[in-house]
């Protein structure tokens, strides 16, 4: 069987479970690989024989998307170019990790596709919902990248074809230890800002990840890093808590690493206040936003000791499994 996996390339996330997902699917037949997106900070360790800019979304730097370089970097008319030409037809089975190309395209030439992604998760009526209506973040879930058949991953087993999340071998494999220091991750934030605001929390080692710092920088007890896959790992492995955006990835490893949690879901991002609401209901602390009126919510998040003993098992061969004894036959 001849098998295409595209993975969604904005953030990290996709592209780091990708390499669990990888070897399982190889077991099952001929797989060529397909990356699309423009925001990623992980190479994949195997060859990638197609590349797209596809459709990014840019992060801003107070809390959301910046929506004009957004629609300034993406071009309609490119995307439906590929969308016509991308060759999904010399294919059995197309699985996709919420890349738009490939599932337009497999929709529009009717070739079998099946989703395999978090996202996928969130298209049961059974996974989280925040308390407000989204008719747009809806849409987009059910239209970014559409498909019918799916296995998801979500943080509990809301539905059938849903399991747990992939944790990837590098945290599930690394020495886990407590050196001191918080671990903050969120894309969307001016690291410039997040310096000033920790500033007033003397007493705290903070470690941040800013997609916007090209070197590494030492304010007192905040360091600031450029993303780098080995050492955010390093850095989480070894932290007392993560704060981070309410993406998939990230919380559920900080989750299985047995590590104090506290989320900030993006704006105008409707899949992460979807995580969000799971979270909270697992018991993790979510703020609505990273600013000085909310440092009182930080420094109790930061006294606190709870953490939730959660343990998610190695599912990504079943995860596999259960997509192609279900989907991947005629």
């Amino acid at each position: 069987m001849k098998i295409l996996y595209a993975i969604q390339g904005t953030g990290n996330g996709h592209l780091s479970r990708a390499v669990d997902i990888i070897p399982e699917l190889k077991k099952h037949g001929e797989l060529d690989l397909f990356v699309s997106g423009a925001q990623a900070e992980i190479a994949l360790p195997y060859p990638v024989k197609y590349k797209s800019k596809g459709l990014s979304f840019y992060f801003g730097k107070s809390g959301g998307i910046n929506f004009y370089k957004t629609f300034h970097n993406n071009s309609s008319r490119d995307v439906m170019k590929e969308i016509s030409h991308f060759p999904v037809q010399k294919y059995d089975l197309i699985v996709n990790d919420f890349e738009p190309i490939t599932a337009w395209a497999a929709r529009k030439k009717e070739v079998r596709i099946v989703g395999l992604s978090h996202q996928s998760a969130l298209l049961s009526k059974k996974s989280p919902r925040p308390k407000f209506v989204d008719p747009f973040g809806e849409w987009m879930l059910k239209n970014y990248a559409p498909i019918k058949k799916y296995v998801g991953f979500h943080f509990e087993e809301y539905d059938k074809n849903i399991f747990t999340p992939v944790i990837r071998s590098a945290i599930r494999e690394a020495r886990v230890r407590d050196d001191g220091h918080y671990t903050v991750y969120l894309p969307a934030y001016d690291d410039k800002k997040l310096v000033a605001l920790f500033m007033k929390l003397p007493k705290v080692k903070w470690h941040i990840f800013s997609k916007h710092a090209t070197n590494p920088y030492h304010i007192g007890r905040i360091s600031v890093y450029p993303i780098s896959g080995q050492d955010f790992v390093e850095s989480v492995v070894s932290c007392t808590g993560v704060l981070c955006g309410a993406g998939f990835e990230t919380p559920a490893e900080v989750l299985h690493l047995n590590k104090k949690l506290l989320v900030v879901p993006m704006k105008s991002q409707y899949e992460q206040h979807c995580n969000a609401a799971s979270l909270k209901n697992l018991g993790v602390p979510v703020l609505k936003k990273v600013k000085k009126k909310n440092l009182k919510k930080i420094e109790k998040w930061i006294e606190s000791n709870k953490v939730l003993n959660i343990e998610f098992p190695d599912i990504a061969g079943k995860a596999v499994e259960r997509l192609i004894d279900k989907f991947g036959g005629d």
